[in-house]
């Protein structure tokens, strides 16, 4: 971490779970962002200015004007440039000393796992079932870190599997592909601060994991209601026959 930095860092430097060595651990940390949407805007604006020394971002769609109500990092002047070119300008201002590298294109099966494998965390903000179970596979197949997240109407979720450790359940024990025709924000809506706050919370979830701090959220399903104002958290069990994970696979 550059040092004159530091005083940037103050506030959570201050914070005894992290400390100067956390910072340093931070900024020699790599985050994979798929998905630049609602979540993807809020999670990589969260963890550049938290001080991760580099971010690759993924995305291959371009800033529509439907976008900005909850897209938090694009404005007007971004209609029409691709996302990831965009977030990357915006988040430089934000903080310069965060490397972005930027992925422009549909990845291919390899591209994918190339990515993947040298990340330290993955957050999927992507926004269909297809797409989340490849993106698991990937990573229970590199043995990456998955944050996963979603958002409609008033609600939000996040999930948490822990594919570098030997054991637990994966996306695809909650999900499968044959869900894939569930409901999308394009058709039900979505209240743009519900995307925001499950962005943040994934961004939350991924420094802890790159600092190597518990979470109780690992293997579960913390599930947001912002009409009545509530949050649970569920478990989610491994299925002896899932494909990915299980032991029959």
């Amino acid at each position: 971490m550059p040092t004159d930095h530091t005083p940037r860092f103050a506030r959570q430097i201050t914070l005894p779970q992290i400390g100067a060595n956390g910072q340093q651990r931070l900024f020699d940390s790599h985050a994979l962002i798929i998905g630049l949407g609602g979540l993807g805007s809020a999670a990589s604006l969260y963890i550049a200015n938290a001080g991760i020394g580099r971010l690759t971002i993924n995305d291959f769609d371009r800033v529509d004007i439907t976008n900005l109500p909850r897209q938090i990092l694009f404005d007007e002047q971004d209609v029409d440039e691709l996302k990831t070119t965009a977030t990357a300008r915006h988040l430089h201002q934000f903080n310069p000393a965060t490397r972005i590298d930027e992925l422009s294109q549909r990845l291919s099966a390899a591209e994918l796992l190339e990515a993947v494998t040298n990340s330290d965390v993955v957050l999927d903000c992507t926004d269909n079932f297809v797409t989340r179970g490849v993106i698991n596979r990937t990573c229970k197949l590199s043995g990456t870190p998955l944050i996963t997240g979603a958002a409609i109407r008033f609600e939000g979720q996040l999930a948490l599997f822990r594919h570098d450790q030997a054991d637990g359940p994966c996306y695809n024990c909650l999900y499968t592909e044959a869900d894939e025709n569930l409901e999308s924000c394009a058709g039900q809506g979505i209240l743009a601060p519900v995307v925001g706050t499950i962005g943040c919370m994934m961004a939350t979830e991924s420094i802890k994991i790159l600092l190597d701090l518990d979470s109780q959220l690992a293997g579960k399903l913390w599930v947001y209601d912002a009409l009545a104002g509530t949050t649970k958290i569920l478990g989610i069990k491994q299925r002896a026959d899932c494909p990915v994970c299980g032991a029959d696979k």
